[in-house]
């Protein structure tokens, strides 16, 4: 018999790579140093930013904790803002006074520190939202200055903070049934509206998603626009009240025009109709002024309007006067609102070119229908306040005014 070879293991050997081993988290290790920063530096913060910049620390690694020393001056336990162990400095935030002017200076340094090192602004997300959560953890001066801090934060635009990161983590409800959060945003609104305006502020708060939603910072028990205005009103942020009423107000305006749309449309019978705007001028008072107003515009708007033919639409119109003239009879109740009435028919005839040569026809089918009385008529013929198309509208009406005045004299 032949030999054999025997048969043996072959292949390629594989190597294995070694792996770069993270190094283990040393937080404590990393506020020390800042503490130490800030204590070498006696807390004056142009030296501390340059310092900071000229160091080492692992700031991408570390960037919640550096923000814990910034607003506390130390480590904070986790899932808290009570002191860690190590060291401390007493140039935070927390510790200084709750002044505009002593708080300032620590939104300019972190804005410093952002513009260097931008992709800290995560951190300082992180951190703003916890502390937030926690408000109830800070004494009351404590809260001041940090809604005196957000607040200065957004007038200086500090970079790319997102207002949600703030609004939001109010709205816990334990916070705001105890009146923590009506506290710091009543704070908050008083610092951010010293630079800038009501319409800044509500820019701020439709960016928060929180323009809708005012009362969900105050208790259950306070939770109505009189609490809202009561509260402010004693605060001295009246013009944050006015905004609010105003907001109210139009959002009355576009329920009962809504309403009253809907029933033009289905052709609802007049007298219920009527009863129904009563009823909503009695729920909301609104003034009868803006009644007239809504009214028309709605009788207008329910039109079928004709692209190129004229007759058509001067038809449509005088035909739309004539159905719902005892709607309009029943809300012109005094020559001032007849007069309004006018004026109203007067700039849309201005504004929508279609119906610029009908404004004559549309005041003597009112007239003819008892809406507008005569004296109403000449009176703004005459002495007409509103200059929107009136020498047009003037000239255009000249021949039925006219024709008012001698049979005036006639009879």
């Amino acid at each position: 018999m032949s030999s054999k070879e025997k048969p043996t293991l072959g292949g390629t050997r594989i190597k294995t790579r070694k792996r770069n081993i993270a190094a283990p988290l040393d937080p404590s290790a990393f506020a020390d140093a800042v503490v130490q920063i800030y204590l070498d530096n006696a807390g004056d913060l142009e030296l501390v930013a340059k310092s900071l910049e000229s160091s080492d620390l692992n700031f991408s690694r570390y960037g919640d904790t550096f923000f814990e020393v910034v607003f506390t001056g130390g480590r904070t336990q986790p899932g808290t803002t009570k002191p860690d162990e190590g060291e401390r400095h007493s140039y935070s935030v927390i510790d200084c006074e709750s002044k505009r002017e002593a708080i300032l200076p620590s939104v300019l340094y972190i804005q410093k520190i952002l513009r260097r090192r931008p992709f800290l602004i995560k951190n300082l997300e992180n951190v703003t939202r916890k502390f937030l959560q926690c408000l109830e953890i800070f004494e009351e001066d404590e809260r001041k200055k940090l809604a005196i801090f957000t607040a200065l934060s957004f007038s200086q635009k500090l970079s790319g903070l997102p207002p949600e990161t703030v609004m939001q983590p109010l709205l816990k409800d334990n916070l705001v049934a105890k009146g923590l959060v009506l506290s710091f945003i009543t704070d908050f609104f008083r610092e951010y509206l010293i630079d800038n305006s009501v319409d800044d502020l509500i820019s701020l708060l439709k960016r928060g998603k929180m323009e809708d939603n005012l009362l969900d910072f105050f208790p259950s028990a306070k939770r109505s626009a009189q609490g809202f205005s009561e509260h402010f009103t004693k605060e001295g942020l009246v013009a944050l009240v006015e905004y609010n009423e105003k907001k109210i107000f139009e959002a009355k305006l576009k329920e009962m025009t809504s309403a009253l749309t809907t029933q033009i449309a289905e052709g609802t019978d007049i007298a219920e109709v009527i009863e129904t705007v009563k009823q909503r001028v009695k729920d909301t008072k609104i003034p009868d002024i803006e009644v007239v107003r809504i009214v028309w515009d709605v009788l207008m708007d329910a039109v079928q309007w004709s692209g190129k033919n004229q007759q058509q639409n001067a038809n449509s119109a005088l035909r739309q006067v004539k159905t719902w003239a005892k709607l309009l009879n029943a809300f012109c109740t005094s020559g001032k609102l007849e007069l309004e009435l006018m004026y109203k028919v007067q700039i849309q005839c201005y504004e929508d070119a279609k119906l610029m040569k009908l404004f004559p026809e549309i005041i003597r089918s009112l007239y003819d229908q008892d809406v507008l009385a005569e004296d109403t008529i000449l009176l703004w013929f005459r002495k007409g306040a509103n200059p929107k198309g009136r020498q047009t509208f003037v000239k255009a009406l000249e021949p039925f005014v006219n024709w008012l005045e001698e049979a005036e004299e006639e009879e």
